[in-house]
């Protein structure tokens, strides 16, 4: 069979097209588009139409196939009125709206009910922004849909609210797969917006471009990257790209006072289990700062840092480097507040956000078996950013943990592989060898 994962990240977004041949996975990218930011109404929204055109145009060049999956980032959402038309942009998490949201409900009480970390662009207070800002907006909509929810509909008809992507909003019963209505009514949300959660596995409908059966794998895109990476028993995952997420899988959700206070989250996994993990800025960081230093690559970036001294190190789980004019003056002005120098060029710069990163990731590999009680011993990076050796390099160095990388396309291998075992074309204890079988996955060296 022939399945096609639809991947969209923060920056970008992909088609690829897999089939699996004696227990390999074969795997082409056939189109790939950026995903920009745009102003409308004031706020910073993600240009929905446009993803929805690549993601037809890049269907209709695929060619025939079995299977469709999809998978983008999680918390945003649009409203739709009963005729099913746009009540709302789709704004980003990046946008300021919830920068001044107040919410009735205490952060211990949301946490104890929900598992959620609290970040300030969470579904949550993005809804209250959205009432406080238009009150009419939510008696109009008759459905909340999750960014793939929506483009899962308009190639479809048929909307869901998928479970990975639904428990990321802080709206859901810790845990579990129920919405916590009691909290919804608290806070003056229609119950009507939040609907029966749909888990991997339901076939939504055909995608006339292709043919082929619309098939729900995990929408969030870490939740399809930690079904990708080889992590045994006592590894941590890395999904590593614009965000890192850094986690591990567990039974039950972990909602005690301590993991409220190191800001961890439990979110849905593809099974049903949960994922357990910390947010950190990632390689957006770099992003900003490559595009902010002009005309150089992420090759000419790296290699100068690793050749830089080291200025000091930031706190990469900062809010402030969420959305700032500008990151390179960002870090400078954390540097300064610590009684740091500033760093001389893009270099020292760049070398900076590389150690802080992996320091963020050493102190929450600490946190996470500090409240779990577990000893972990590999971490397994997947993703884009797993490209970067240096940064790897520097994961190993911080964490002490035996280090993987691989594979690159985390999220839509995780997409595939979810999509197969339920067709029947792969059981899922399989996963691991056929991971080993068909893809790079190497193991990192110190320096």
């Amino acid at each position: 069979m022939t399945y096609l994962a639809m991947d969209i990240g923060a920056s970008s977004g992909k088609l690829v097209r897999a089939e699996l041949t004696e227990g390999r996975i074969s795997t082409s990218v056939v189109h790939r588009f950026q995903n920009n930011l745009i102003r409308t109404g004031g706020h910073l929204c993600w240009d929905i139409e446009h993803l929805y055109d690549e993601l037809v145009a890049g269907l209709e060049k695929a060619g025939p196939a079995d299977y469709v999956t999809i998978d983008t980032w999680a918390v945003d959402f649009v409203l739709l009125d009963s005729r099913g038309q746009l009540l709302t942009p789709a704004v980003s998490y990046r946008d300021n709206r919830t920068d001044n949201v107040s919410c009735p409900v205490t952060r211990e009480e949301l946490y104890a009910r929900t598992g959620i970390q609290y970040q300030k662009f969470n579904t949550i207070y993005q809804l209250l922004a959205l009432r406080k800002e238009n009150p009419g907006v939510l008696e109009k909509a008759e459905d909340l849909l999750f960014i793939p929810d929506y483009l899962a509909w308009r190639l479809t008809g048929e909307k869901v609210q998928e479970y990975t992507n639904a428990t990321t909003s802080g709206l859901v019963k810790a845990g579990t797969d129920e919405w916590d209505y009691d909290l919804i009514d608290s806070l003056g949300l229609p119950r009507r917006l939040f609907r029966r959660m749909t888990k991997c596995g339901k076939v939504l409908g055909k995608v006339s471009q292709c043919g082929a059966s619309f098939i729900l794998a995990p929408t969030h895109d870490t939740a399809c990257a930690v079904l990708a990476s080889p992590a045994g028993p006592d590894s941590l995952f890395l999904s590593s790209g614009t965000w890192s997420l850094i986690g591990c899988v567990n039974d039950s959700a972990v909602t005690t006072r301590k993991a409220m206070e190191y800001n961890l989250t439990n979110e849905g996994a593809w099974d049903g289990r949960i994922r357990l993990l910390k947010n950190i800025m990632g390689t957006w960081m770099l992003q900003c700062i490559r595009k902010e230093a002009g005309d150089i690559s992420f090759d000419e970036m790296c290699k100068e840092a690793q050749n830089s001294r080291l200025p000091g190190i930031v706190d990469a789980m900062d809010s402030r480097f969420l959305s700032p004019s500008s990151m390179s003056d960002e870090v400078c002005a954390a540097l300064e507040e610590a009684g740091r120098e500033r760093p001389a060029g893009i270099g020292e710069l760049a070398n900076v956000v590389y150690n802080s990163l992996a320091m963020a990731y050493a102190k929450a590999a600490e946190q996470i078996s500090e409240v779990t009680g577990r000893r972990f011993t590999h971490l397994a990076v997947v993703g884009g950013g797993c490209k970067d050796a240096y940064l790897n390099t520097l994961a190993k160095k911080y964490t002490g943990l035996e280090v993987t990388a691989g594979p690159v396309e985390g999220s839509a291998v995780g997409s595939i592989l979810c999509a197969m075992i339920n067709t029947g074309e792969i059981r899922k204890e399989y996963v691991p060898a056929i991971l080993a079988a068909s893809f790079d996955i190497a193991t990192v060296q110190e320096e």
